[in-house]
Parts: structure tokens; C-alpha cells; sequence
């Protein structure tokens, strides 16, 4: 699992070092205040329709439903891989155009009190992003059909393309365009459509490349239309406890995009653009290494559930577990100590103020409360997937969501505008910690037991490793800001490569010393390629 996931999580780097690139351009391009607000705004949509629509069903019913075609249909599946991605690709085109449509519908739901420029600026950049929805569909669906069959690389690599294309837009619109494009007042459609449109041609790109991966797996893709042989009545009887779970995390999230729309319109700098740039990094350390390992042990979980081997599964969770938290531990620390010294060098640039990149910074640090719990989180609804049960999962996420729009909107009653967007991270945070609680209680439940004494110890030692190194990073940064004053590029610079690059190798030492297994077999593993 080590190798596959390490296979994953350099393609996942370098996408999400290449993600940095591309946020720092767009941050620089058109700043953090209502034109930056009303990009964010359309760029959400075709997302969140994806969850409800796809990407949810993928991860909980469509892998496990390819696993077991490929295991009893006589062809190993091919036949049921073409039909659903014949289905996919004929519906998301569908939801496309009429996404397209119901564009100001979209907008409106989405934000809060937008009116005038900034409502028809967020409508015409929406009009142009959500054709998208249509190619990150089939991409979706051949990334599955990819994982399936052991070929993880591309699904992880193909985003890079992905951002390459859309940094090369960015420039070009920062280098034509100049103050005039992040202006809401002076930019016209024209310049909107090479936004737009350009956000779109990196996902039509992705998806060009997971096709040639799969045809190059040995997969030819044949158009059938016999969709009485998807087995769709199953999997619509699986899938929609997980499209009801989306269903609610997506009313989460709309209360969050309108919750942080009435803070931004108050508090300039301080709406739906912070709290996606500072989510956007919290989700690094999840997607380089929690989602690899997830992904990885899916359908070995899957496998073993099948067979009846419950022990395998409680050996693949308590070793992603641990694999997991051996990075994402030191990690969460230092979210919480550098958030501003990480969010200045990638974000003060053009449009975008020192100011406002350390109120991202600030979002940043709140959320890294919440990574460990969050990644386990996910790992534990892999567990009921894995049994093909879709409908715990609906439940605790249910619950998790109530708990953080309950949260969210307390501590938006409570707190100025200035601080509200820092509230809403806090309130995930809070959230995925007591649903990790419950969903622990139930999947421990159904395998008997998922070595929790063992686990906590693991993660216990964990956190005595990297205490050394938060404690380092508090100094450099209390250090740095004495002698140079305020956070600026250079200083930023200073306390990450003293707090952040040192502070993690003295964690591997550490831990290392104290024998962490998961911390010595990654160690052992990078030692091993360096020494070839």
C-alpha cells in the first residue's frame, strides 16, 4: 500500500504544487474582493452539482460495482465499464446545458444580497465554467475505471495538465488585461470569457489524458446504449443514500458560500475568496497523502469484505490510519503555528495585500484543528462503502452537516464580519471531530473492533513527535517577527524553511528515535530511491 499510495502522492504534489501556482496567478490576477468573490462563486457551482451528482456515487458504489463485474461478468467487465461510461458522458452533457441555463438560478442560491455588476459578473464567468461539468464527468468515471484496475498514476497526474492550462490563461489575462481585468466596473465579457473559458479547457485537457490512460490500461472505449444492462436499478438502490448524504454537505456548503457572501460584502477581503483559498491548502495534506492511501485501500477493503475476511479489514484501516496520521500530525501543527507565513509568499502578489493574505493565513491556522480528524473521518465512511453500505454514511454525514451549520451559525451570530469566515472553519473543524467520534463507534461495531487501543497509541507517540516541532516553529516565528518586524515575503520565506523544513526533519528524527513504524518505512522508502 506504501508503494501504490507513493505513487499517488508525488502525481497529487506535484498537482497540488501546481494548484498553488494557479491560485497564486488568480490571486494576483483578480484579488481576494468581489471580483475574486464572484469567480469563486461560479467556480463552486459545477463542483458541488459533480458531488451530487457523480463523484459521491464513484467512491462508495461505482468502484465497488466495476470490482465485482470484472470478478464474475465473463468479459472481466469490460462491457459494464462501457456502458457506464456511455451513461455518464450522455448525462453530464445533459446537466451541462441545462446548468448553463439556470445559471442566475445557480448564483442565486449560492450567495447572498449580490445585485447589479457583481451578480451579472458571477452569471457570465458561470455560463462559461460549467460546460465543465460534462468533461470532469467522463473523467471521473475513467479515473474509477483506472483505480480498478491498479493503475493509479493518471488519475493523480492528469490535474497537473489541468493547471498548467489554466496558469498559461491566467498570465495571459494578468498580462493583457492589467488592473482592468480585477476591476468588476471596466471588465467586459470578452475578458470574462478567456477567464471562463480557459478554467474550462484545463478540465477538457484532464480529461483527454485519463482517456489515453485508459486506452492505454488495454481499455477500448465502445458507445453502448443497452442501459438495462447497468445495472442501474442497483445501483440506484446503493447510490441514493449517498446522493442523499451529498445532497445534505451540499446545503452545508450553501450556507457557508452565503454566510461568507454577507461577510464579504461587509468586509472587503473577507468573504467566499479567503475561505476557499485557505481550504484549497488545508485540503493539501488530505489529498497528497489521505486520499492516495484511501483510494489504495478501497478496494483491497473491498476484496477482503467480500471473502469474508473482516481481519484484513481491520488490518487495512488500522495501517491507513497510521500512514495517514504519521504525516498529517506534524502537519496540523504547523497549520496551526505558520498559517500566515504560509498564505503571504503565495498570495501577496498583485490584486491581493499583505493584509489579506494573512487573513487567510488566519483561516488557515483554525483549520488546521480539524485535518487528523477530518482524514479519519473520510477513512471510516470508506469502511461502510466497503460493505456496500451507503446508508450509515448518509446518516453520520447528515448529522456531522446539522452539526456544523448549527455551529456556523451560531458563531456568525457571535462574531464581527471580520472574523466570521474564521468562525465557519472552526465550526468544520468542531463538526468532523465528533462526527470522526461516531462514525468510529459505528464502523468498529460492524468489523468488531478497529484496534482502537492500538491506533490511539500510535497516534499518541505521533503527537509527542511532533510536539518538539510546533514548539521550534513558535520560536522562529516569535524570533523573526522581533527582528524584522512584520510577516513580508522574505520573512515569510525565513520561518518557513527554519520552522516548517527544519522543524519536519527534526520530527522525523524524532520519531524515527522513537521507532514510529509508519515514520521509519517512509523514511526507509525515500533513503532506498535516493540510493539508487
Amino acid at each position: 500500500m506504501l508503494r501504490a499510495s507513493a505513487v499517488m502522492a508525488a502525481g497529487t504534489m506535484v498537482s497540488r504544487v501546481t494548484g498553488f501556482i494557479r491560485t497564486m496567478a488568480l490571486a494576483t490576477a483578480i484579488g481576494t474582493a468581489a471580483m475574486g468573490d464572484a469567480y469563486n462563486a461560479a467556480y463552486a457551482i459545477p463542483y458541488s452539482i459533480l458531488d451530487l451528482l457523480l463523484l459521491g456515487v464513484l467512491s462508495s458504489v461505482v468502484v465497488p460495482m466495476i470490482v465485482r463485474a470484472q470478478k464474475e461478468d465473463p468479459d472481466g467487465g469490460r462491457a459494464y465499464e462501457q456502458r457506464l461510461l456511455t451513461l455518464a458522458t450522455v448525462a453530464l452533457a445533459v446537466v451541462a446545458l441545462l446548468a448553463v441555463l439556470a445559471a442566475p438560478v445557480l448564483i442565486d442560491l449560492y450567495t447572498t444580497g449580490w445585485t447589479g455588476r457583481k451578480f451579472d459578473v458571477a452569471v457570465t464567468l458561470a455560463r462559461f465554467i460549467l460546460p465543465q461539468l460534462a468533461f470532469f464527468g467522463i473523467g471521473a468515471v475513467a479515473g474509477a475505471v483506472l483505480n480498478t484496475r491498479d493503475r493509479f498514476a493518471a488519475p493523480m497526474w492528469a490535474p497537473v495538465l489541468n493547471n498548467v492550462v489554466v496558469i498559461g490563461v491566467l498570465i495571459i489575462y494578468l498580462a493583457v488585461f492589467g488592473d482592468a481585468g480585477r476591476d468588476l466596473a471596466r471588465v467586459t465579457d470578452g475578458q470574462l470569457a478567456l477567464l471562463g473559458l480557459g478554467t474550462t479547457a484545463g478540465i477538457v485537457a484532464q480529461a483527454a489524458v485519463l482517456l489515453l490512460a485508459l486506452r492505454r490500461a488495454g481499455f477500448t472505449f465502445t458507445p453502448r446504449l443497452d442501459v438495462r444492462n447497468a445495472r442501474l436499478g442497483e445501483m440506484g438502490r446503493a447510490g441514493i443514500w449517498t446522493i442523499g448524504y451529498v445532497v445534505v454537505t451540499q446545503l452545508g456548503f450553501m450556507l457557508t458560500t452565503n454566510l461568507s457572501s454577507q461577510a464579504g460584502d461587509a468586509v472587503s477581503g473577507h468573504g467566499i475568496t479567503p475561505y476557499t483559498y485557505a481550504f484549497q491548502l488545508f485540503q493539501l495534506p488530505y489529498g497528497v497523502i489521505g486520499v492516495s492511501v484511501i483510494t489504495a485501500a478501497l478496494p483491497r477493503m473491498s476484496r477482503a469484505v467480500s471473502e469474508g475476511r473482516f481481519g484484513d479489514v481491520r488490518a487495512e484501516f488500522g495501517s491507513s490510519v497510521r500512514l495517514i496520521g504519521s504525516i498529517m500530525v506534524p502537519v496540523s501543527l504547523l497549520l496551526m503555528v505558520l498559517g500566515p507565513a504560509i498564505t503571504v509568499p503565495i498570495y501577496a502578489h498583485g490584486a491581493t495585500s499583505v493584509q489579506d493574505a494573512v487573513y487567510i493565513g488566519n483561516v488557515l491556522q483554525v483549520y488546521g484543528l480539524g485535518l487528523v480528524p477530518f482524514a479519519v473521518f473520510q477513512l471510516l465512511l470508506r469502511v461502510f462503502y466497503s460493505f456496500g453500505d451507503t446508508r450509515t454514511p448518509v446518516y453520520v454525514g447528515a448529522a456531522t452537516t446539522v452539526l456544523n451549520a448549527l455551529f456556523m451559525w451560531i458563531l456568525y451570530q457571535m462574531l464581527p464580519y471580520a472574523y466570521t469566515v474564521m468562525g465557519l472553519a472552526f465550526a468544520y473543524a468542531v463538526a468532523y471531530s465528533l462526527g470522526a467520534v461516531v462514525a468510529w463507534w459505528l464502523a468498529s461495531r460492524r468489523v468488531q473492533g478497529l484496534g482502537g487501543w492500538q491506533i490511539g497509541m500510535s497516534m499518541t507517540r505521533m503527537y509527542l513527535a511532533a510536539l518538539p516541532t510546533a514548539v521550534l516553529a513558535l520560536v522562529v516565528v516569535w524570533l523573526v517577527q522581533i527582528a524584522f518586524g512584520g510577516l513580508t515575503f522574505l520573512t515569510s520565506v525565513i520561518i518557513l524553511m527554519v520552522g516548517g523544513g527544519v522543524g519536519m526533519l527534526l520530527y522525523l528524527a524524532v520519531a524515527h528515535r522513537m521507532r514510529i513504524p509508519e515514520v521509519n518505512s517512509i523514511v526507509g522508502m525515500v533513503a532506498g530511491r535516493l540510493g539508487r
